[in-house]
């Protein structure tokens, strides 16, 4: 067989995890978990005008970007698992990893502009309605969108240069880029350069923006005379901080684990952690650690309780 994407139909073998129904069922579990809890989460904002806050503007747009983040990899790993089947093909892998970076970018994105968001709501509270009105507001999410689209299509046309060895077999449960590089028969370079650049453009300074912010806002707090006050401070923030903890924590572990260990199975371990563990946990620390989501979530339960019952009753 003559190597390179140059003869047409190219296929991939992700060896990923075994054929495991235990695995299946948890897996299954957990990404409709993410499903129902980042819907709730969109559906609360939309539906509760207490909700029609930049904050919350931009918690809804990281919902979204969590659940098609998983999306991307999820369903296709789920087949595997049930099937066995763990061929995808050279069109799909690329618009695996092209998906993949959009919305891992996007929701570092975005999680910088509700870093923003919070430095001037606490360190500039009187302005905080004219700095961060809906236009502003609409044009960050809408940059951090074409800014991660921008990024993933650097990353992802570079693959199509590339002609590929005998080797198609990727050790993950999805297309990972570095992974897929190590394929390559042809020059790498180009790739890593790029995938440097948009690295440190995406992952890099968006991470210092969110220390930055924080150091501000911390320098504002320590400020506040009062207990009450400091804490009041503190909470509005306190979701995103765990947020934001959770999701660089997790990806450091990724990439230390595939740094330290030459074991497939620790890597795959972290990548699910990365993958499905912090979209899945998000919705629960946003919810559980604010009381206008709390509200807004038992008020749309109760909506959606009370149209069930008047359904069933016109049924009966």
């Amino acid at each position: 067989m003559e190597s390179g994407n140059q003869t047409g139909v190219r296929n991939f073998l992700l060896l990923g995890f075994t054929k495991d129904p235990a695995l299946f069922w948890l897996f299954l579990s957990m990404y409709l978990i993410i499903f129902t809890g980042n819907l709730a989460i969109i559906l609360a904002i939309i539906s509760d005008s207490h909700l029609h806050t930049p904050m919350y503007f931009f918690l809804s747009n990281l919902s979204f970007a969590d659940f098609c983040f998983t999306s991307t990899t999820i369903p296709k790993m789920l087949m595997n698992l049930q099937t066995e089947r763990k061929v995808i093909t050279y069109a799909g892998c690329l618009s695996q990893i092209f998906f993949f970076i959009v919305f891992g970018c996007l929701d570092n994105l975005l999680l910088t502009v509700m870093a923003y968001d919070r430095f001037v709501a606490i360190c500039h509270p009187l302005n905080y309605t004219v700095i961060m009105n809906p236009q502003v507001c609409g044009m960050l999410a809408l940059g951090s969108w074409c800014i991660s689209i921008i990024g993933s299509l650097l990353g992802t046309l570079t693959l199509l240069r590339l002609s590929f060895c005998r080797n198609m077999n990727i050790p993950h449960f999805f297309c990972d880029l570095p992974e897929v590089l190590k394929l390559a028969c042809s020059d790498t370079l180009i790739n890593n350069i790029v995938l440097y650049f948009v690295t440190i453009a995406l992952g890099v300074f968006p991470l210092s923006g969110i220390l930055f912010s924080y150091s501000q806002i911390f320098s504002s707090i320590l400020r506040i005379s009062s207990v009450r006050g400091k804490y009041k401070a503190f909470s509005t923030c306190g979701s995103h901080l765990s947020v934001v903890s959770l999701f660089y924590g997790t990806g450091l572990g990724v990439y230390l684990s595939s740094a330290m260990t030459s074991s497939s199975r620790t890597s795959l371990v972290a990548s699910v952690t990365y993958t499905m563990v912090t979209p899945m946990l998000n919705p629960f620390i946003y919810s559980l650690r604010n009381k206008d989501m709390k509200g807004a979530l038992i008020r749309l339960l109760s909506r959606a309780a009370s149209l069930s019952v008047m359904t069933f009753t016109r049924l009966s």
